[in-house]
């Protein structure tokens, strides 16, 4: 366990918002982090805990008065079971570098979230999603800490209760749990997961074609997609997606299309649609527009940005001017993805 006090955590959020944390403790080891709860409880018993990841769905509006857990538990243990190949991976590891290891080593059904950031344990309780795939698709166990006691809970798929971005640790149990390690079940067969026609197109375009192309070609595809259309957290602060597609009934929809016949969706179930966030947003014309030091990406009208030593309350305002245009527009309520600390939008 290692603590640090007053400690920025400018490179522990991928917007690039100077905020600090009064105390900050990182951990390498289930046991670790029941010692670092005895001792938050001991030392600081009134002081609010956040356990965090790699900062890459969070929005601070202000420094954090309080303490923050994160988790260095890093390490991959594979068994296989004919075809099925489990993983159970630390929490801390970086995403991106557990996709590219599967595709490495052939075990396939994470090609689809590739060149997503974060950290493992984060993409369990978030249930990340991209280009027809989500981590609930293939995570069969997540193993837990509880924050309040210290003892050990495994969470089974069913109880992790996964929606679209939604999980029960973002709920009825938010803040309670610490991911330790996270369990997936993948496969040594390749399937590829070809629904996005902008994916099919870039294989085509780069000779791999559809019925030839392996993990590896999907994976490149898809980093070529994200890199074409959202900023390097590097180059310029975001949090990705700031903002949840809506779910809307088919009546709102409909309604919807008489006026933009060209309005896009996705069908969830026999009575709702979801329609891109991104393309509310860029009817409102908001694509490639500024408020103070905030702007939304010119690529990506889903995607808020930092021009520049933007703070938290910055970026909430331009959050919040963009949903109230889209609900005036629309009669639609977009919610954030991201996590806010210190506030929720108006």
């Amino acid at each position: 366990m290692t603590e640090r006090e007053n400690y920025s955590l400018l490179h522990h959020n991928t917007f690039g918002i100077e905020a600090s944390a009064a105390h900050f403790i990182t951990y390498d080891s289930v046991a670790d982090l029941q010692s670092a709860i005895a001792y938050i409880h001991s030392s600081y018993p009134d002081k609010t805990v956040l356990h965090i990841g790699g900062g890459s769905n969070l929005l601070f509006l202000s420094d954090f008065d309080g303490v923050i857990l994160h988790s260095a538990i890093q390490g991959v243990t594979v068994k296989r079971e004919g075809s099925d190949i489990h993983l159970r991976v630390g929490a801390g590891m970086v995403w991106d570098d557990l996709v590219a290891w599967c595709v490495s080593n052939a075990y396939y059904g994470l090609e689809n979230l590739s060149w997503i950031p974060g950290e493992v344990g984060a993409a369990a309780v978030q249930n990340i999603g991209a280009y027809g795939a989500e981590a609930k698709d293939v995570i069969t166990e997540v193993e837990t800490v509880d924050l309040m006691t210290g003892a050990l809970r495994s969470f089974q798929a069913d109880e992790c209760e996964y929606a679209y971005r939604k999980s029960v640790f973002k709920t009825t149990l938010r803040g309670r749990y610490a991911v330790t390690y996270v369990h997936f079940r993948l496969s040594s067969a390749f399937v590829p997961r070809l629904d996005y026609a902008r994916v099919r197109e870039v294989l085509r375009n780069t000779g791999a074609g559809l019925a030839q192309c392996s993990a590896a070609d999907v994976r490149r595809a898809i980093i070529d997609i994200r890199r074409s259309k959202l900023p390097d957290p590097k180059e310029q602060g975001n949090a990705g997606s700031f903002f949840m597609n809506p779910v809307v009934e088919r009546a709102v929809y409909e309604r919807i299309k008489e006026r933009y016949p060209d309005v896009p969706c996705f069908v969830e179930d026999d009575h709702r649609v979801k329609i891109p966030a991104g393309w509310l947003i860029e009817r409102c014309g908001w694509k490639g527009r500024s408020l103070g030091r905030a702007a939304v990406h010119d690529r990506q009208a889903l995607v808020l940005v930092n021009k520049g030593h933007a703070t938290g309350q910055d970026i909430l305002a331009l959050c919040n001017a963009v949903r109230s245009d889209v609900f005036r527009s629309f009669g639609i309520e977009i919610q954030p993805e991201v996590n806010i600390i210190g506030g929720m939008p108006q």
